[in-house]
């Protein structure tokens, strides 16, 4: 006891000269004769108050003095010394008066102290609370700040509900309960009320829970609203909380079913549910509408992208991202298809017709199947997926294939001018390159067909300082690794073996595995050309990487990740997902060589593929067998050999009519069908003469020295009026042009804030992303919902602000902004 009052004193005398001590229970008088104070006398009040007085004021006015009197204080009349005592400081013995003491709080909130005595009980609570308190509190300051404490978070109401919120979902309640038995219940019920319009006959933090969502969802879908417009941007604000996520996300599954949302939702237009994110189940609505209304073609592709991508904003778009990009896929490549003219004049025209708009459709039907693969939801996506499945297999694969197969029976020699043939990539595209004294890397990303190439091109070119240029080539026929690889390679003649091993030899040589190649590179680069895989280059270290391109002319790197996948039977289900993880592999690896100081790349490949998602069909196979003379080696799309016999689903050519050497004749099945082979996937395939195998990309890129990215403009499109008469202010925001590969799509952090800073409406991230070329389809409206705080702006200019992130840092720089006058009359009350 006597170090807590000799500490409690030296706290007083800090600040104060004169202090008062009134032992009520006369019982600390020992305490007083022991106590010693460095620099204080003692002195002892008994019928000397006059002289006493003189003695502090007049005698020793710079002098600290302890008064001790043994009693209660008295009265105020008959207390001489009660100017000088209300002037200075008076030291208390009972237990709150202590704890004043500690805190440092004057007697003023000694009924703060009195109505909370349990949350000063603990130590830590009360140093908690120490750290926390300014000079200048209020009694209310002091309690949320106590409330705080209790709840673990910051001295703000919504960060106290969040904690309270986040325990709830835990399954917890020691924090609720410690604020009940610090009395402090009340306060909170009262907070939420003046906070949120929350108000209960049995208050409580699950029954206010339950009204937020209630309330929340009700302000979307012209329900009964019982909270306030502060009440929503609380919602916003925690469920877009990194740190409280998960809370929201267990107490929204659970007020769903309290409140019956899924039966609601039953009843409901999935369109007037776009803007509304606060139950998982709203995004199950949409999705399953959206499903539905694509497969019976009751809503359009410009429509379902909109809503998709409106749909970004929603908390639970992270967890339904593949299903949405898989329905706005669907509903593109319907549309594509719709549009599409499968026509051609010969076979030229249509390997160009190809690279110029069919290809669209592969690419389509890829995204779309490598979503709904990725969603793990076989059975909601059915029937759109079977749908797709039919129109591209039967609409657009087999009808392409059946068109452009008449070309292929009536061509005499395989070529496509003005298309270039593979076997002229060396010396049409890696030659101009050595003579200028250029450097130059060839990546061979094997199977990466021209729709694939077209992707990666977009990816390059939204890169900094990278350009990049596409141009279709025509691979070897039959479309194979092994041949494809050889053409392009420098060559003179290239020659199928005469023999069961499918290798292609180059002006006489092997071209098999990376050392043949290299020498075949090397005999044409005068020794500076080399070869390698890529993981091999991606394993290499800087200085390694840098001795590479200092000391050749011509890299050529090997990539095989598609076609290894589609290979296997058991993994051919997955080549669309290798599809996905290529192309970032492929600028990595352009990234990689260009910090060795390389900033010339080829991207091309051996050749292309048929994919059908669907178990292929009976009728999806040759009707015969391939027979001749010789059957040298054989797969699903091709077979090699000699006096191969004609038949009516098969195509033969001889080597001379496919520019190749020797005597070693090719079949292919017409169209899109396979042959039979045991041990072999069907779904996956190359080797003929289809569009998809044949059509192969040649990506130039260059890595310029100067920046050519930027990020589209947004405007804020002022209204009619400049003045904020109500709760919420609506307003149109423009992206000033299309989204290109050079012009990236901007996010912003959008808001109304005073002139000090503060916010006073709900915030959004917005992302302008739009790539269409009417203006108008490049409108986002966005409607703030004001929070209390607008209120104490009342009659002030008020400013809408567009902040940007500063990259790589979570602070914001200003973007844009518009001021309002902020003139709102009491019938703002009654917006909700």
């Amino acid at each position: 006891m006597m170090n807590r009052i000799e500490a409690a004193l030296t706290k007083l005398f800090d600040r104060h000269r004169i202090v008062f001590w009134y032992d009520a229970k006369q019982e600390l008088r020992d305490d007083f004769e022991a106590l010693q104070l460095p620099g204080v006398e003692k002195l002892t009040l008994f019928n000397n108050e006059y002289g006493i007085k003189y003695r502090l004021l007049r005698e020793q006015p710079e002098q600290k003095f302890l008064l001790y009197r043994e009693g209660p204080e008295p009265p105020h009349l008959d207390n001489w010394l009660l100017d000088v005592q209300l002037a200075h400081g008076e030291f208390r013995t009972d237990q709150v008066a202590i704890w004043l003491s500690e805190l440092e709080l004057g007697l003023e909130f000694t009924d703060v102290v009195q109505a909370h005595a349990e949350f000063f009980q603990a130590i830590k609570r009360k140093d908690a609370l120490k750290k926390l308190l300014k000079a200048d509190d209020t009694a209310g300051q002091i309690r949320l700040k106590m409330l705080a404490v209790c709840s673990g978070s910051e001295p703000r109401m919504d960060a106290v509900v969040e904690n309270l919120l986040q325990e709830l979902a835990d399954g917890r309640d020691e924090k609720i309960k410690l604020v009940g038995r610090c009395s402090l219940d009340g306060f909170l019920w009262e907070q939420l009320t003046r906070c949120y319009g929350y108000k209960s006959d049995e208050p409580g933090i699950r029954d206010f829970t339950i009204e937020l969502f209630k309330s929340c969802y009700a302000m979307g879908t012209d329900g009964q609203v019982k909270l306030t417009g502060d009440a929503m941007v609380f919602l916003k604000r925690w469920k877009d909380s990194r740190q409280f996520e998960g809370g929201f996300e267990t107490l929204s599954g659970e007020c769903a079913e309290v409140l019956g949302i899924e039966q609601d939702l039953a009843k409901r237009d999935f369109r007037v549910l776009i803007e509304l994110d606060y139950f998982r189940l709203i995004d199950q609505k949409i999705i399953s509408d959206l499903v539905r209304a694509v497969s019976s073609r009751t809503v359009g592709s410009p429509d379902v992208s909109l809503w998709v991508r409106q749909r970004r904003q929603s908390h639970w778009y992270r967890e339904y991202r593949h299903l949405y990009e898989a329905v706005d896929f669907a509903a593109l490549f319907i549309h594509a298809l719709g549009q599409a003219n499968l026509a051609m004049d010969s076979l030229a025209e249509g390997v160009q017709r190809y690279s110029r708009f069919w290809y669209q459709l592969d690419q389509l039907y890829r995204k779309f199947t490598y979503h709904v693969r990725m969603s793990g939801q076989a059975s909601l996506m059915g029937s759109l997926t079977d749908q797709v499945e039919n129109l591209y297999s039967n609409n657009y694969l087999l009808k392409l294939g059946d068109r452009f197969q008449v070309f292929v029976d009536a061509a005499s020699k395989w070529e496509a001018s003005p298309v270039r043939g593979q076997q002229h990539f060396f010396e049409h595209w890696v030659r101009p390159f050595l003579r200028k004294e250029n450097k130059v890397c060839v990546i061979i990303s094997d199977a990466m067909r021209y729709e694939i190439g077209d992707e990666l091109l977009s990816l390059i070119r939204q890169e900094d300082r990278y350009s990049a240029e596409l141009e279709p080539a025509l691979s070897m026929l039959p479309s194979y690794t092994q041949l494809g690889m050889a053409a392009l390679l420098p060559n003179k003649a290239l020659a199928i073996a005469d023999n069961e091993t499918g290798a292609v030899l180059v002006d006489g040589q092997s071209s098999q595995g990376t050392l043949n190649r290299c020498k075949i590179l090397g005999q044409a680069a005068g020794g500076r050309a080399t070869a390698c895989k890529a993981d091999e280059l991606m394993a290499m270290k800087g200085e390694d990487c840098r001795s590479l391109v200092r000391d050749h002319d011509v890299i050529y790197i090997y990539h095989n990740r598609i076609d290894d996948t589609g290979h296997t039977r058991e993994s051919e289900e997955r080549v669309f997902e290798a599809v996905e993880e290529t192309l970032p592999e492929l600028i990595r690896l352009v990234k990689k060589l260009n910090n060795a100081n390389l900033y010339n790349f080829l991207i091309t490949s051996d050749h292309g593929f048929i994919y059908q998602n669907r178990a292929i069909e009976e009728s999806d196979f040759s009707g015969v067998d391939a027979e001749g003379e010789q059957i040298l080696f054989r797969d699903r799309r091709f077979v090699l050999g000699k006096g191969l016999v004609e038949a009516p689903s098969l195509h033969k050519f001889t080597a001379e009519q496919l520019g190749l050497a020797g005597e070693v004749e090719v079949q292919i099945p017409k169209s899109i069908n396979r042959l039979r082979l045991k041990g072999s996937g069907s779904r996956f395939v190359h080797g003929g003469a289809s569009l998809q195998e044949v059509v192969i990309p040649v990506l130039k890129i260059n890595k310029k020295r100067q920046s050519d990215v930027t990020a589209v403009e947004v405007d804020i499109l002022r209204g009619a009026s400049s003045v904020i008469t109500s709760g919420q202010l609506a307003v149109t925001l423009y992206q000033a042009g299309p989204v290109t590969d050079k012009i990236q799509p901007r996010v912003l952090r959008a808001g109304i804030y005073t002139a000090a800073g503060d916010l006073i409406s709900d915030s959004f991230e917005l992302t302008f992303d739009l790539t269409s070329d009417n203006p108008r389809e490049r409108e986002l409206q966005v409607r703030f919902v004001l929070t209390r705080k607008a209120d104490e702006a009342n009659g002030q200019e008020v400013i809408l602000r567009l902040e940007e992130k500063h990259a790589g840092t979570s602070h914001y720089r200003e973007y844009k902004s518009l001021r309002y006058m902020m003139r709102r009359s009491f019938t703002s009350d009654f917006d909700f």
